[in-house]
Protein backbone atom coordinates (compact mmCIF):
# COMPACT_ATOMS: atom_id res chain seq x y z
CA UNK A 1 0.00 0.00 0.00
CA UNK A 2 2.82 2.34 0.51
CA UNK A 3 4.23 1.93 -2.77
CA UNK A 4 1.54 2.54 -4.48
CA UNK A 5 0.47 5.74 -2.22
CA UNK A 6 4.20 7.01 -3.33
CA UNK A 7 3.51 5.68 -7.34
CA UNK A 8 0.13 7.86 -6.90
CA UNK A 9 2.02 10.63 -5.69
CA UNK A 10 5.20 10.80 -7.76
CA UNK A 11 2.53 10.81 -11.26
CA UNK A 12 0.02 13.45 -9.35
CA UNK A 13 2.90 15.41 -8.97
CA UNK A 14 4.71 15.11 -12.26
CA UNK A 15 0.85 15.56 -14.08
CA UNK A 16 0.37 18.47 -11.80
CA UNK A 17 3.69 20.35 -13.33
CA UNK A 18 2.18 19.24 -16.89
CA UNK A 19 -1.00 21.31 -16.17
CA UNK A 20 1.28 24.01 -15.03
CA UNK A 21 3.24 24.31 -18.04
CA UNK A 22 -0.22 23.91 -20.01
CA UNK A 23 -1.69 26.49 -17.93
CA UNK A 24 1.01 28.63 -18.38
CA UNK A 25 0.77 28.50 -22.28
CA UNK A 26 -2.10 29.30 -22.68
CA UNK A 27 -2.32 32.52 -20.46
CA UNK A 28 0.82 33.36 -22.40
CA UNK A 29 -1.36 33.69 -25.31
CA UNK A 30 -4.31 35.98 -23.75
CA UNK A 31 -1.81 37.82 -21.22
CA UNK A 32 0.02 40.69 -23.65
CA UNK A 33 3.27 40.65 -20.55
CA UNK A 34 3.77 36.82 -20.86
CA UNK A 35 3.43 36.77 -24.71
CA UNK A 36 5.83 39.09 -25.20
CA UNK A 37 8.46 36.19 -23.99
CA UNK A 38 6.43 33.48 -25.54
CA UNK A 39 6.52 35.35 -28.91
CA UNK A 40 10.17 34.47 -29.24
CA UNK A 41 9.07 31.36 -29.54
CA UNK A 42 6.72 31.87 -32.23
CA UNK A 43 9.54 33.53 -34.51
CA UNK A 44 12.10 30.43 -34.69
CA UNK A 45 10.27 27.70 -36.76
CA UNK A 46 9.59 28.00 -40.75
CA UNK A 47 6.64 26.02 -41.44
CA UNK A 48 9.39 22.88 -41.86
CA UNK A 49 10.50 23.32 -38.37
CA UNK A 50 13.61 24.33 -39.69
CA UNK A 51 15.34 27.35 -37.63
CA UNK A 52 15.03 30.83 -38.77
CA UNK A 53 18.33 31.84 -37.13
CA UNK A 54 20.54 30.29 -34.25
CA UNK A 55 20.04 33.52 -32.35
CA UNK A 56 16.26 33.70 -32.07
CA UNK A 57 16.79 30.04 -31.46
CA UNK A 58 18.91 30.48 -28.23
CA UNK A 59 17.35 33.87 -27.06
CA UNK A 60 13.98 31.58 -27.52
CA UNK A 61 14.55 29.50 -24.91
CA UNK A 62 16.08 32.29 -22.42
CA UNK A 63 13.00 34.18 -22.77
CA UNK A 64 9.89 31.37 -22.77
CA UNK A 65 11.47 27.73 -22.32
CA UNK A 66 13.31 28.98 -18.99
CA UNK A 67 10.52 30.93 -17.07
CA UNK A 68 8.35 28.22 -18.08
CA UNK A 69 10.52 25.83 -16.49
CA UNK A 70 10.99 28.24 -13.05
CA UNK A 71 7.06 28.46 -13.15
CA UNK A 72 6.76 25.05 -13.39
CA UNK A 73 9.53 24.42 -10.65
CA UNK A 74 7.64 27.05 -8.39
CA UNK A 75 3.91 25.29 -8.59
CA UNK A 76 5.82 21.90 -7.85
CA UNK A 77 6.50 22.72 -4.95
CA UNK A 78 3.22 21.95 -3.39
CA UNK A 79 3.06 18.59 -3.69
CA UNK A 80 5.41 17.52 -1.65
CA UNK A 81 4.94 20.70 0.68
CA UNK A 82 0.85 19.62 1.32
CA UNK A 83 2.17 15.76 1.88
CA UNK A 84 4.67 16.84 4.91
CA UNK A 85 1.40 18.65 6.13
CA UNK A 86 -0.25 16.40 5.60
CA UNK A 87 1.71 13.03 6.76
CA UNK A 88 4.73 14.99 8.79
CA UNK A 89 8.20 14.36 7.81
CA UNK A 90 7.99 11.08 9.68
CA UNK A 91 7.19 10.17 6.06
CA UNK A 92 9.50 11.03 4.25
CA UNK A 93 9.46 8.67 1.38
CA UNK A 94 5.99 9.89 0.74
CA UNK A 95 7.33 13.52 0.18
CA UNK A 96 10.26 12.47 -1.60
CA UNK A 97 7.77 10.69 -4.01
CA UNK A 98 5.82 14.10 -4.17
CA UNK A 99 8.58 15.99 -5.21
CA UNK A 100 9.07 13.81 -8.78
CA UNK A 101 7.73 16.59 -10.34
CA UNK A 102 10.34 18.92 -9.27
CA UNK A 103 12.90 17.01 -10.53
CA UNK A 104 10.63 16.26 -13.58
CA UNK A 105 10.90 19.97 -14.27
CA UNK A 106 14.72 20.04 -13.62
CA UNK A 107 15.03 18.02 -16.35
CA UNK A 108 13.15 20.65 -18.46
CA UNK A 109 15.06 23.95 -16.92
CA UNK A 110 18.39 22.48 -17.42
CA UNK A 111 17.61 21.00 -21.25
CA UNK A 112 16.45 24.38 -21.87
CA UNK A 113 19.19 26.37 -20.64
CA UNK A 114 21.55 24.09 -22.52
CA UNK A 115 19.69 24.81 -25.89
CA UNK A 116 20.19 28.26 -24.69
CA UNK A 117 23.82 28.75 -24.44
CA UNK A 118 23.99 26.67 -27.77
CA UNK A 119 25.24 23.32 -26.47
CA UNK A 120 25.81 21.46 -28.78
CA UNK A 121 23.35 18.49 -30.02
CA UNK A 122 21.36 19.94 -27.30
CA UNK A 123 18.65 20.23 -29.82
CA UNK A 124 18.45 17.16 -31.27
CA UNK A 125 18.35 15.20 -27.85
CA UNK A 126 16.41 17.33 -25.82
CA UNK A 127 13.85 19.74 -28.28
CA UNK A 128 11.98 16.44 -30.02
CA UNK A 129 8.38 17.93 -30.51
CA UNK A 130 10.55 20.77 -32.88
CA UNK A 131 12.82 18.45 -35.22
CA UNK A 132 12.17 18.89 -38.79
CA UNK A 133 11.96 16.06 -41.20
CA UNK A 134 8.55 14.52 -42.56
CA UNK A 135 5.86 13.65 -40.28
CA UNK A 136 5.33 9.83 -40.12
CA UNK A 137 2.39 9.42 -37.79
CA UNK A 138 -1.00 12.11 -37.83
CA UNK A 139 -1.44 13.78 -34.31
CA UNK A 140 -1.47 11.58 -31.61
CA UNK A 141 -4.58 11.78 -29.75
CA UNK A 142 -3.15 11.74 -25.75
CA UNK A 143 0.32 12.23 -26.26
CA UNK A 144 2.40 15.39 -28.11
CA UNK A 145 4.35 14.56 -31.33
CA UNK A 146 5.72 16.39 -33.85
CA UNK A 147 2.61 16.72 -35.96
CA UNK A 148 0.08 17.73 -33.48
CA UNK A 149 2.82 20.48 -32.29
CA UNK A 150 3.33 21.85 -35.55
CA UNK A 151 -0.32 22.74 -36.05
CA UNK A 152 0.02 25.28 -32.87
CA UNK A 153 2.78 27.08 -34.79
CA UNK A 154 1.34 26.71 -38.20
CA UNK A 155 -2.37 26.35 -37.95
CA UNK A 156 -3.94 27.97 -35.40
CA UNK A 157 -1.80 29.60 -32.53
CA UNK A 158 -4.55 30.13 -30.08
CA UNK A 159 -5.08 26.33 -29.87
CA UNK A 160 -2.91 23.53 -29.35
CA UNK A 161 -1.34 24.47 -26.36
CA UNK A 162 -0.32 21.20 -24.44
CA UNK A 163 3.36 20.32 -24.43
CA UNK A 164 3.22 16.43 -23.47
CA UNK A 165 -0.11 15.09 -22.56
CA UNK A 166 -3.45 16.84 -24.70
CA UNK A 167 -5.77 17.12 -21.37
CA UNK A 168 -5.42 20.95 -20.95
CA UNK A 169 -6.37 21.08 -24.83
CA UNK A 170 -9.31 18.31 -23.81
CA UNK A 171 -10.55 20.71 -21.37
CA UNK A 172 -10.58 23.39 -22.62
CA UNK A 173 -11.89 22.50 -26.42
CA UNK A 174 -8.23 23.78 -27.82
CA UNK A 175 -6.96 19.65 -29.48
CA UNK A 176 -8.48 20.77 -32.48
CA UNK A 177 -9.24 24.08 -34.46
CA UNK A 178 -12.15 24.45 -36.98
CA UNK A 179 -11.15 28.08 -37.68
CA UNK A 180 -10.73 28.60 -41.59
CA UNK A 181 -10.89 24.87 -42.45
CA UNK A 182 -12.66 24.16 -45.48
CA UNK A 183 -14.82 21.23 -44.46
CA UNK A 184 -17.09 19.21 -46.80
CA UNK A 185 -20.13 17.45 -45.64
CA UNK A 186 -22.07 15.12 -48.06
CA UNK A 187 -25.61 14.27 -47.03
CA UNK A 188 -26.17 17.96 -46.88
CA UNK A 189 -29.35 18.43 -47.58
CA UNK A 190 -30.42 15.94 -44.54
CA UNK A 191 -31.60 17.20 -41.31
CA UNK A 192 -28.13 16.18 -39.77
CA UNK A 193 -26.21 17.37 -43.11
CA UNK A 194 -27.81 20.69 -42.98
CA UNK A 195 -27.56 20.78 -38.78
CA UNK A 196 -23.51 20.50 -39.11
CA UNK A 197 -23.00 22.73 -41.66
CA UNK A 198 -25.10 25.38 -39.68
CA UNK A 199 -22.59 24.35 -36.73
CA UNK A 200 -19.12 24.20 -38.57
CA UNK A 201 -20.12 27.90 -40.16
CA UNK A 202 -20.60 29.60 -36.59
CA UNK A 203 -17.29 28.33 -35.46
CA UNK A 204 -15.73 30.04 -38.58
CA UNK A 205 -15.25 26.77 -40.92
CA UNK A 206 -15.43 27.19 -44.57
CA UNK A 207 -18.65 24.73 -44.96
CA UNK A 208 -19.12 23.37 -48.22
CA UNK A 209 -22.75 21.50 -48.74
CA UNK A 210 -21.99 18.09 -50.78
CA UNK A 211 -25.59 16.71 -52.04
CA UNK A 212 -27.47 15.02 -54.83
CA UNK A 213 -30.46 17.80 -54.41
CA UNK A 214 -30.23 20.30 -57.41
CA UNK A 215 -30.86 22.91 -54.54
CA UNK A 216 -28.02 25.36 -53.15
CA UNK A 217 -27.73 24.72 -49.51
CA UNK A 218 -27.79 27.79 -46.67
CA UNK A 219 -26.74 28.08 -43.40
CA UNK A 220 -28.31 31.14 -41.04
CA UNK A 221 -25.90 33.84 -40.74
CA UNK A 222 -26.57 36.69 -38.04
CA UNK A 223 -28.79 38.93 -40.06
CA UNK A 224 -29.90 36.56 -42.68
CA UNK A 225 -29.27 33.34 -44.34
CA UNK A 226 -26.22 32.74 -46.48
CA UNK A 227 -25.83 30.69 -48.98
CA UNK A 228 -22.53 28.09 -49.15
CA UNK A 229 -20.42 26.81 -51.68
CA UNK A 230 -22.69 23.69 -52.62
CA UNK A 231 -21.18 20.84 -54.89
CA UNK A 232 -23.89 18.38 -57.11
CA UNK A 233 -22.83 14.96 -57.20
CA UNK A 234 -24.71 11.10 -57.41
CA UNK A 235 -24.04 7.69 -55.43
CA UNK A 236 -20.92 6.21 -58.34
CA UNK A 237 -20.08 9.33 -59.66
CA UNK A 238 -17.48 9.56 -56.64
CA UNK A 239 -14.26 10.54 -58.63
CA UNK A 240 -16.10 14.12 -60.20
CA UNK A 241 -15.38 15.46 -56.84
CA UNK A 242 -11.61 14.23 -56.64
CA UNK A 243 -10.73 17.88 -57.26
CA UNK A 244 -12.56 19.43 -54.21
CA UNK A 245 -11.38 16.39 -52.30
CA UNK A 246 -7.77 17.80 -53.00
CA UNK A 247 -8.67 21.14 -51.67
CA UNK A 248 -10.49 20.36 -48.54
CA UNK A 249 -9.08 19.75 -44.71
CA UNK A 250 -12.17 17.52 -43.51
CA UNK A 251 -14.70 15.35 -44.88
CA UNK A 252 -17.74 14.40 -43.23
CA UNK A 253 -18.67 11.11 -44.88
CA UNK A 254 -22.46 11.50 -43.91
CA UNK A 255 -25.13 10.37 -46.44
CA UNK A 256 -27.25 7.25 -46.17
CA UNK A 257 -30.04 5.24 -47.06
CA UNK A 258 -32.60 3.45 -45.33
CA UNK A 259 -34.51 0.52 -46.86
CA UNK A 260 -36.32 -0.13 -43.85
CA UNK A 261 -37.95 -3.10 -43.86
CA UNK A 262 -37.18 -4.42 -47.48
CA UNK A 263 -35.10 -7.27 -48.36
CA UNK A 264 -35.26 -7.97 -51.52
CA UNK A 265 -31.85 -8.17 -53.86
CA UNK A 266 -32.68 -4.42 -55.06
CA UNK A 267 -32.93 -3.53 -51.48
CA UNK A 268 -29.56 -4.98 -50.60
CA UNK A 269 -27.86 -3.83 -53.60
CA UNK A 270 -28.91 -0.09 -52.56
CA UNK A 271 -28.06 -0.07 -49.03
CA UNK A 272 -24.77 -1.56 -49.27
CA UNK A 273 -23.71 0.97 -52.46
CA UNK A 274 -25.11 3.97 -50.21
CA UNK A 275 -24.08 3.33 -47.32
CA UNK A 276 -20.77 1.08 -47.79
CA UNK A 277 -19.33 1.00 -50.66
CA UNK A 278 -19.52 4.91 -51.56
CA UNK A 279 -18.28 5.64 -48.73
CA UNK A 280 -15.20 3.64 -49.16
CA UNK A 281 -14.36 5.03 -52.52
CA UNK A 282 -14.75 8.65 -50.69
CA UNK A 283 -12.17 7.63 -48.17
CA UNK A 284 -9.87 6.09 -50.97
CA UNK A 285 -10.29 9.23 -53.00
CA UNK A 286 -9.32 11.89 -49.84
CA UNK A 287 -6.44 9.61 -48.52
CA UNK A 288 -4.98 10.14 -51.90
CA UNK A 289 -4.46 13.75 -51.67
CA UNK A 290 -2.86 13.41 -48.17
CA UNK A 291 0.76 13.77 -48.90
CA UNK A 292 2.61 16.70 -47.31
CA UNK A 293 3.47 17.36 -43.97
CA UNK A 294 1.16 19.93 -43.53
CA UNK A 295 -1.67 17.32 -45.07
CA UNK A 296 -0.80 14.76 -42.35
CA UNK A 297 -1.21 17.55 -39.68
CA UNK A 298 -4.81 18.58 -40.78
CA UNK A 299 -6.71 16.38 -43.23
CA UNK A 300 -9.30 14.48 -41.05
CA UNK A 301 -12.31 12.33 -42.41
CA UNK A 302 -15.21 12.45 -40.20
CA UNK A 303 -17.26 8.98 -40.86
CA UNK A 304 -21.37 8.98 -39.56
CA UNK A 305 -21.26 5.08 -38.83
CA UNK A 306 -24.43 5.35 -36.68
CA UNK A 307 -24.99 3.45 -33.47
CA UNK A 308 -26.12 1.18 -35.70
CA UNK A 309 -22.42 -0.14 -35.13
CA UNK A 310 -23.34 -2.13 -32.02
CA UNK A 311 -26.95 -1.74 -30.95
CA UNK A 312 -29.86 -3.21 -33.36
CA UNK A 313 -31.06 -0.72 -35.67
CA UNK A 314 -34.88 -2.14 -36.80
CA UNK A 315 -33.87 -1.33 -40.33
CA UNK A 316 -31.33 -4.47 -40.60
CA UNK A 317 -29.91 -3.51 -43.68
CA UNK A 318 -29.00 -0.55 -42.85
CA UNK A 319 -27.47 -2.19 -39.58
CA UNK A 320 -25.54 -4.26 -41.80
CA UNK A 321 -24.50 -2.02 -44.24
CA UNK A 322 -23.52 0.61 -41.18
CA UNK A 323 -21.83 -1.96 -39.65
CA UNK A 324 -19.78 -3.39 -42.50
CA UNK A 325 -18.77 0.43 -42.77
CA UNK A 326 -17.84 1.01 -39.09
CA UNK A 327 -15.40 -2.51 -39.45
CA UNK A 328 -13.64 -1.42 -42.39
CA UNK A 329 -13.01 2.42 -41.43
CA UNK A 330 -11.14 0.61 -38.03
CA UNK A 331 -9.71 -1.46 -40.39
CA UNK A 332 -8.16 1.69 -42.83
CA UNK A 333 -7.18 3.03 -39.44
CA UNK A 334 -4.26 1.22 -38.65
CA UNK A 335 -2.25 2.94 -41.79
CA UNK A 336 -4.05 5.79 -42.23
CA UNK A 337 -1.89 9.15 -43.13
CA UNK A 338 -4.09 11.38 -41.55
CA UNK A 339 -6.74 11.24 -38.35
CA UNK A 340 -10.62 9.33 -39.22
CA UNK A 341 -12.89 9.83 -36.59
CA UNK A 342 -16.25 8.00 -36.13
CA UNK A 343 -19.73 9.55 -35.72
CA UNK A 344 -21.85 7.07 -33.53
CA UNK A 345 -24.94 8.85 -33.41
CA UNK A 346 -28.51 7.94 -31.73
CA UNK A 347 -31.79 8.21 -33.24
CA UNK A 348 -32.43 12.16 -34.09
CA UNK A 349 -35.38 13.34 -36.53
CA UNK A 350 -33.74 13.11 -40.26
CA UNK A 351 -35.54 11.88 -43.28
CA UNK A 352 -34.28 8.91 -42.78
CA UNK A 353 -35.72 8.36 -39.27
CA UNK A 354 -39.18 10.41 -38.67
CA UNK A 355 -39.13 9.05 -35.45
CA UNK A 356 -35.90 10.27 -33.76
CA UNK A 357 -35.85 11.33 -29.78
CA UNK A 358 -33.42 13.68 -30.14
CA UNK A 359 -33.19 17.17 -32.41
CA UNK A 360 -30.54 17.26 -35.74
CA UNK A 361 -28.74 20.51 -34.07
CA UNK A 362 -28.68 19.10 -30.10
CA UNK A 363 -26.62 16.42 -32.14
CA UNK A 364 -24.33 18.44 -34.08
CA UNK A 365 -23.80 20.84 -31.58
CA UNK A 366 -22.15 17.50 -29.91
CA UNK A 367 -20.21 16.34 -32.44
CA UNK A 368 -18.61 19.88 -32.79
CA UNK A 369 -18.03 19.56 -29.27
CA UNK A 370 -16.49 16.16 -29.50
CA UNK A 371 -13.99 17.34 -32.24
CA UNK A 372 -12.55 19.91 -30.90
CA UNK A 373 -11.64 17.69 -27.55
CA UNK A 374 -10.13 15.71 -30.19
CA UNK A 375 -12.05 12.38 -29.73
CA UNK A 376 -11.97 10.20 -31.98
CA UNK A 377 -14.97 8.09 -31.42
CA UNK A 378 -17.64 10.46 -30.56
CA UNK A 379 -21.10 9.16 -29.01
CA UNK A 380 -24.28 11.13 -29.24
CA UNK A 381 -26.98 8.93 -27.44
CA UNK A 382 -29.44 8.33 -24.94
CA UNK A 383 -28.81 5.00 -24.91
CA UNK A 384 -26.41 4.85 -22.20
CA UNK A 385 -25.23 0.90 -23.30
CA UNK A 386 -23.61 2.53 -26.53
CA UNK A 387 -21.10 3.99 -24.08
CA UNK A 388 -20.17 0.82 -22.96
CA UNK A 389 -20.43 -1.57 -25.67
CA UNK A 390 -18.61 0.44 -28.57
CA UNK A 391 -15.00 1.04 -26.85
CA UNK A 392 -15.40 -2.53 -26.00
CA UNK A 393 -16.15 -3.52 -29.20
CA UNK A 394 -14.07 -0.79 -31.64
CA UNK A 395 -10.92 -2.45 -29.42
CA UNK A 396 -11.48 -6.39 -30.26
CA UNK A 397 -11.84 -5.59 -33.26
CA UNK A 398 -9.00 -3.25 -34.10
CA UNK A 399 -6.72 -5.60 -31.84
CA UNK A 400 -8.45 -8.44 -34.15
CA UNK A 401 -6.91 -6.65 -37.46
CA UNK A 402 -4.22 -5.93 -36.13
CA UNK A 403 -3.33 -9.54 -35.48
CA UNK A 404 -4.65 -10.95 -38.72
CA UNK A 405 -3.62 -8.33 -41.26
CA UNK A 406 -0.82 -6.93 -42.31
CA UNK A 407 0.33 -3.46 -43.94
CA UNK A 408 1.23 -3.74 -47.65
Amino acid sequence: MAWLMGLGLALASVLWVELVRDCYHALAHVWSPLYRLHGWHHRVFRSDLSVVSTEIYQKAHWYNDVPEALVMLAFGIWPPLLTWMWQGFSQWPLILAASAGMVYTLGFLLSAIARGVGLPNADEITDLTHRPGPFLTPPAPWMVNRTYHWRHHFDDPNAYFCGTLTLVDKMLGTALSLKGKKIAVTGASGGFGQALLQELHQQGAKAIAITSCGQEVTVIGAEKTIPIRTEQWCIGQEDQLKDLLAEIDVLVINHGVNVHQRRDGQAIQEAYEVNTFSALRLMELFLATVKTNRHIATKEIWVNTSEAEVNPAFSPLYELSKRALGDVVTLKRLDSPCVIRKLILGPFKSKLNPVGIMSAAWVARQVVKGVKRDSRNIIVTINPITFIAFPVKEFFVSLYFRCFTKKS
